[in-house]
């Protein structure tokens, strides 16, 4: 009897099932033509215009990205995120330093941080590096890199890296405490830069920046001549900022100190050299921008 009644117990489960086939109004009996499509994940990408409180690393994690008030104390700033495409995307790995790809990063962000600056951004007290993501990120999708700017004590003595407080933004399109001026030069025995400390333009120095020159592809400087064509390059920045002519009487007038950035950087594509005009023999309490001839005569050695 109980399998009997289970037997009417199915069949009029059947029948509620048939006579439900006819659909309510406003339905159309299809429980998945309605959904909104799960978009596939994508991983992070950092913003632009945004500061960071650490020091300066060229990998970056997920778990240490904590951005902060460029209005508070920070040492880096992100100037621009780019993207690696096409082939310098397809590896299963980040770029390796001095590859062609870091190269190409580095050419945009130096572009794009002097746009963000107002001028060379090399034209003060500051340090651009390109940060990428970490293998893990990059296995997850990552193609991005950030171009990072940080202010630095003292560009002619490699100096540290120092804290800030506001944005760079706009900060070399006109002077500025940024911008390098005037220094006093003092050379070790063997004729290398002993120290370089800045000074005002007013009081007694030897030495002036003047100007960038950015080098071609190339390798590092490692002999006489390499130095020797930096340096030339470098007295035409000199003539062009004092006013004086670029001849056979220019280093008469004036020596000069060719500063690269360091190898490594070198490799990844920072070719821009910082110029500065040296004498030797004087002192002077004024800057050199269009002295002309008068104000950097020729002097002969004795």
């Amino acid at each position: 009897m109980r399998r009997w009644i289970a037997a009417i117990a199915l069949g009029g489960a059947t029948a509620l099932t048939l006579s439900g086939c006819s659909n309510p109004a406003g339905v159309d009996g299809d429980l998945t033509d309605d959904w909104v499509a799960v978009s596939e994940p994508k991983p992070f990408v950092p913003p632009a215009e945004v500061c960071h409180s650490g020091d300066y690393a060229d990998v970056a994690y997920l778990s240490s990205f904590n951005p902060v008030d460029c209005a508070t104390s920070h040492r880096l700033e992100t100037v621009h995120v780019g993207e690696f495409t096409g082939g310098a995307a397809s590896g299963s790995a980040p770029p390796a330093k001095g590859s062609a790809e870091i190269r190409a990063a580095y050419a945009e962000c130096d572009t794009k941080a002097k746009e963000f600056v107002g001028s060379d951004w090399r034209n003060g007290r500051l340090w651009l590096g390109v940060v990428l993501p970490s293998p893990q990120a990059w296995s997850g999708g990552s193609r991005w890199f950030r171009c990072d700017i940080t202010e630095v004590a003292n560009v002619e003595d490699n100096g540290d890296t120092t804290s800030r407080t506001g944005s760079v933004k706009g900060a070399l399109k006109s002077a500025s405490p940024l911008s390098l001026g005037c220094y006093q030069v003092k050379l070790a025995r063997d004729s290398s830069i002993d120290t370089m400390p800045a000074v005002q333009c007013t009081k007694d120095h030897n030495s002036e920046f003047v100007g960038v020159h950015n080098a071609p592809e190339g390798a590092y400087p490692s002999k006489s001549a390499d130095w020797d064509k930096l340096h030339n390059e470098c007295r035409k920045v000199i003539a062009k900022f004092a006013g004086v002519p670029n001849d056979g009487n220019l280093k008469y007038r004036t020596g000069v100190v060719s500063l690269p950035g360091n190898e490594d950087e070198w490799k990844g594509g920072n070719r821009g050299v910082r110029c500065y005009l040296w004498l030797s023999e004087r002192k002077v309490n004024r800057s050199m921008k269009g002295a002309g001839p008068n104000g950097l005569p020729i002097q002969y050695e004795n």
